[in-house]
């Protein structure tokens, strides 16, 4: 009976989850650059044959719960406009960030609606500057081109950086900061020999979800969701019943 209580009860906080993921998912639909979050559920029985390497799962019941998110970096379509400042990026490297002035921590990104700070250097709001090969980028106005290498060039066509740019593997794991920054923990991996990739300017790249996708597993999470409270709304009413019956 106690088991029946915990699973129930451990769905509808999987439900929940995914729920909550699915809701920040298309709050952020217009943000640009944003990565989609998604719930990776396992099991404790799972991890348990994996740490000692057995298969026999004959006779076991499975207790899921929700390992943890990932975020998912495919990549999405471009909104092209009129402005310098917006720029996107094609294949798989990112931008750098500046974040935060105090730590300066660099993170990457895929959010390419850029400005200028007080100072004119080329910074994301809400961010940072962006990084160039040596570092801040000082632009001063919107007189400057960026070719699809990352080679920022004034009116007069004079070098004034070139865009610091990272390169994460699509199946990596992120951490993720804010809406659109990104921190990738892994080891350093060099840029694969066929990766393509383009900088695009007067374009920023939208977020990856689909809206159509995330309503369907919206609907589908809730409907387990009410399943599962009705079955430990069942269990409920048995250990009454049991517990009546016990005082006979």
């Amino acid at each position: 009976m106690n088991r029946g209580y915990y699973t129930a009860a451990q769905a509808m906080l999987n439900q929940q989850r995914i729920l909550d993921a699915i809701s920040n998912n298309v709050s952020n639909i217009n943000t640009a650059g944003y990565r989609k979050d998604e719930i990776v559920l396992n099991t404790f029985q799972e991890q348990l044959f994996l740490v000692n390497k057995r298969t026999e799962t004959s006779g076991m019941s499975y207790q899921t719960y929700v390992d943890t998110s990932k975020t998912n970096l495919e990549q999405s379509g471009f909104e092209y406009s009129d402005s310098p400042f917006d720029v996107a990026m094609y294949g798989n490297m990112y931008f750098n960030v500046s974040y935060g002035k105090e730590n300066g921590r660099v993170f990457q990104t895929r959010n390419g609606q850029w400005g200028l700070d007080n100072e004119g250097y080329l910074w994301l709001d809400g961010a940072g500057r962006v990084q160039g090969e040596n570092g801040d980028i000082y632009i001063g106005s919107d007189a400057f081109t960026i070719d699809e290498r990352g080679v920022i060039r004034n009116e007069n066509q004079e070098i004034i950086d070139t865009l610091l740019l990272t390169y994460i593997p699509p199946d990596a794991d992120v951490h993720k900061e804010g809406d659109s920054l990104f921190l990738y923990e892994g080891d350093p991996v060099e840029i694969p020999a066929d990766e393509e990739f383009a900088v695009i300017q007067k374009a920023y790249e939208k977020s990856n979800v689909d809206t159509v996708k995330e309503m369907t597993q919206a609907m589908e999470a809730h409907r387990m969701y009410e399943a599962a409270s009705r079955i430990l709304r069942g269990f409920d009413s048995i250990n009454q019943q049991a517990v009546k019956i016990a005082e006979l």
